[in-house]
């Protein structure tokens, strides 16, 4: 007999949380992401946008949203709407996010990103010198990046507003351990006041990984600081802190060992409970550590509808097989999963 508290028994309620990809591509070659692997847009095909119509479609059957971030493997400012859709889900009262390399922010951008309604932003700068940054992000100019971000806060200060939010999101690595504690002072620099430290998110070492993904693979591995002497990261994170608090910046910093008990949630992990993660195409996918379709898909929720795909075999077999203590292959060399995101 199943116990209402068994995931397949009795699905969550739909979510308050949705996260939602507008672009399944890019402008950039980051050494990180493996969106360099995927072939949506060009030159493979057409421009890989969610149509407004779709999106406004999925939105409107989250009744309970009061969180929506967009951002997925693409750059959220190449969609031509992408500040429609953050009017039109704040017009609907949820909190809107996003994350953004902030390549393409320009003076007119920077207005609306205060203008539309959205809540936060969080800016995407992996080093404090260009050097670094340009090296993790090939394409990018770490110079017009900053002088971008100074554009975004002097809009906000010019409009008076308290929104959007703004942080750093840095991904700690090898190639920039060094640099965390100058991240925290370029933060303070360019007034920005909080900034989030992750680990490299995955180590996409799942037996059924698609080929086009080994590179991404081998760079996780070469970088990942589980690599590095850990005097030596508690030495330069304890560095970061004292910056933090000298220069008042709500700095954010993985944990540098894997909790116990393993895992660190009773259901395995929640993400699959509290929110959905959908695709610039529709597709569901249990949490945005899994990234792409190819990897997992629960569901087209832009053809089947949310309702049909939320509570239906995939994800109900999935949040089983996570609370189970022997939870999905693509889970395992996760960073929230163990606890060290």
């Amino acid at each position: 007999m199943k116990l209402k508290t068994d995931p397949q028994f009795s699905p969550p309620p739909l979510p308050r949380f949705v996260q939602i990809e507008p672009v399944g591509q890019c402008n950039l070659r980051c050494r990180m992401c493996p969106i360099a692997f995927r072939r949506d847009g060009p030159p493979w095909g057409p421009p890989a946008f969610m149509a407004m119509a779709t999106f406004k479609a999925l939105v409107d059957q989250f009744p309970q949203m009061d969180e929506l971030h967009l951002q997925g493997l693409g750059e959220p400012m190449m969609h031509p709407e992408f500040f429609a859709m953050v009017r039109y889900a704040a017009g609907k009262g949820a909190k809107v996010s996003t994350n953004t390399n902030l390549t393409l922010l320009t003076s007119r951008r920077a207005r609306e990103c205060v203008d539309s309604g959205l809540h936060a932003l969080h800016a995407s700068i992996d080093g404090a010198t260009a050097e670094t940054y340009e090296y993790i992000r090939r394409d990018a100019n770490f110079r017009k990046v900053i002088a971008n971000l100074d554009r975004l806060i002097a809009a906000r200060a010019q409009a008076g507003s308290p929104t959007p939010q703004v942080r750093i999101v840095a991904v700690a690595m090898r190639r920039n351990l060094e640099e965390l504690p100058a991240i925290v002072s370029l933060a303070r620099e360019h007034g920005v006041d909080a900034v989030f430290v992750q680990h490299l998110c995955h180590d996409y070492g799942e037996g059924s990984l698609p080929g086009h993904y080994h590179a991404m693979r081998d760079f996780i591995a070469a970088e990942s600081l589980e690599n590095e002497d850990p005097g030596r990261l508690e030495t330069i994170f304890a560095e970061a802190r004292r910056r933090a608090k000298r220069l008042a910046v709500d700095l954010r910093l993985p944990p540098l060992t894997r909790p116990e008990p393993k895992p660190p949630h009773p259901l395995g992990c929640d993400w699959p409970h509290r929110g959905a993660y959908l695709s610039y195409r529709g597709e569901a996918m249990p949490c945005c550590m899994v990234s792409t379709p190819d990897r997992l898909n629960l569901g087209d929720m832009a053809k089947e509808s949310v309702v049909k795909v939320w509570n239906g075999p995939a994800y109900r077999e999935f949040r089983t097989a996570l609370a189970s203590g022997e939870p999905p292959e693509i889970c395992r060399g996760c960073g929230i999963y163990n606890g060290t995101f």
